[in-house]
C-alpha cells in the first residue's frame, strides 16, 4: 500500500496523494546555454520525462529560466543554493518549482520574501537533504551523516516554512548508499505527510548506478515510499528516464513502453538469442504502447513464456515459433526473428489506435 501523502502540484502536474509516481532528471547542460539546455530537455521529453531541473549556479543562469520554461513542456525546477535573490529570479522567470534549503540562505527575512515570491506564484519548494552537505553541526552531533542525522535536517528545513505558515513542501532525503537513504525515508515517512522524492545520489556510471538505484528505489516503492523519483547517473540524462520507468514498470506502479522477458540461455539454447534479444530491445525500447515481449531460447519455458506475453518468440534449431496472445502465427527462420518480432510488434500499436 502506497504511504498517503499530500499532493502538491507542479504547474499542472500533481505530486503526491493518488497521481501517479513522476519521473524526472537534471539537465547536465550550462544552463545559461539556453539552446543546448532545450535540445536535452527535448530528448528528456521524448524518453518520458515529466519534471526537468536545471541548476542555477549565478545571476546569467537564473536570467535564461525564463527562455528554458518558454520552450519546455514539462514543469521546469530551479535549484538553487544559498543564494536567495536566485531564487527570487527564477520565481520571476516563471519556474514551476524551486529546489531550495531553506535553512541555507540566510537571515530569516531572505526566507520571507522567497516564500511571499512562492506563495504569490504557487511554487512549491522541494527541500533536499543530501549526506554530503549537513550542517556541520550535526556533523559534530552525529558523527558521520547518518539516517537520524538526515532526517533531523530535513525536520529543521521543514520547520522553517511551516513557521511561515508554507507548506508547498515536497522532501528528498538522499546520500550515495542505500542503506542511509532507505532509513532516512523510513524514518522521515512516518513523521511527515509531505510528497518524497526519492533517489540514491551519486549512484555512479550507467551500469553500476542503475543497480544502486534499482535496490535503493525499489526498497523504497516497495514499501509504498516515493512520489517522484530520479535516478542520478554518471552518463546521458536520457538513461536515467529510461532507468527510472523501467524500476516503476518492474513493480507494476506505472506503464510505459514495453515490458520485456528474455531467458538467461543455456546449452538447449540453438539460435543466436543474445543478439536477437538485444536487437529487439533496443528497436522497440520507445515503443508507445505497454507490450509484453518475450524472447525465449528454447523448448523448456519458451512456448510458456511466450503464450503468456502479449508477442513473443521461443527459439528451436535455427529457427523460432512466433507467438502473439497464446497462440503460434508461425515458425521464422532465426535471421528473420528480430525482424518479425519488431514488425508484429508495431502493427499490434497500429491495431490498437
Amino acid at each position: 500500500m502506497r504511504r498517503r501523502s499530500r499532493q502538491i502540484k507542479l504547474g499542472d502536474l500533481g505530486i503526491g496523494g493518488d497521481a501517479p509516481i513522476s519521473v524526472q532528471s537534471m539537465c547536465n547542460t550550462d544552463t545559461r546555454d539556453v539552446q543546448a539546455t532545450l535540445t536535452q530537455i527535448a530528448q528528456l521529453e521524448q524518453a518520458g520525462c515529466e519534471i526537468v531541473r536545471c541548476a542555477v549556479p549565478d545571476q546569467q543562469a537564473a536570467d535564461c529560466l525564463g527562455a528554458i520554461r518558454q520552450g519546455c513542456r514539462i514543469p521546469l525546477i530551479a535549484d538553487i543554493h544559498f543564494d536567495y535573490r536566485l531564487a527570487l529570479t527564477a520565481v520571476e522567470q516563471g519556474v514551476d518549482g524551486l529546489r531550495l534549503n531553506p535553512g541555507n540562505i540566510g537571515e530569516r527575512w531572505k526566507v520571507v520574501e522567497v516564500v511571499a515570491a512562492c506563495r504569490e506564484r504557487q511554487v512549491p519548494i522541494r527541500i533536499g537533504v543530501n549526506g554530503g552537505s549537513l550542517e556541520k553541526e550535526l556533523l559534530e552531533k552525529y558523527g558521520h551523516p547518518t539516517p537520524d542525522a538526515m532526517v533531523e535536517s530535513a525536520l529543521s528545513h521543514i520547520r522553517i516554512l511551516e513557521d511561515l505558515n508554507y507548506q508547498e513542501i515536497k522532501v528528498s532525503l538522499k546520500a550515495s548508499d542505500i542503506r542511509r537513504t532507505v532509513g532516512a525515508y523510513w524514518r522521515l515517512a512516518t513523521q511527515v505527510d509531505y510528497p518524497l522524492h526519492i533517489g540514491i545520489t551519486e549512484a555512479g556510471t550507467t551500469w553500476s548506478g542503475t543497480i544502486k538505484s534499482a535496490v535503493g528505489l525499489g526498497a523504497l516503492l516497495y514499501e509504498g515510499i516515493g512520489d517522484t523519483l530520479r535516478v542520478s547517473l554518471t552518463g546521458d540524462p536520457v538513461e536515467e528516464v529510461r532507468v527510472g520507468f523501467e524500476i516503476l514498470k518492474s513493480l507494476e506502479l506505472r506503464e510505459r513502453g514495453p515490458v520485456f522477458v528474455s531467458c538467461p540461455t543455456c546449452g538447449r539454447c540453438q539460435i543466436d538469442l543474445i543478439e536477437i534479444a538485444e536487437e529487439v530491445e533496443r528497436r522497440l525500447h520507445d515503443l508507445p504502447k505497454a507490450l509484453t515481449i518475450a524472447v525465449m531460447g528454447c523448448v523448456v519455458n519458451g512456448p510458456g513464456e511466450a503464450r503468456e506475453a502479449d508477442l513473443g518468440i521461443a527459439g528451436g534449431k535455427g529457427q523460432g515459433l512466433l507467438f502473439c496472445k497464446g497462440e503460434v502465427l508461425r515458425k521464422v527462420p532465426q535471421d528473420q526473428l528480430a525482424d518479425a518480432l519488431v514488425s508484429e510488434a508495431w502493427k499490434m500499436v497500429e491495431e490498437k489506435d
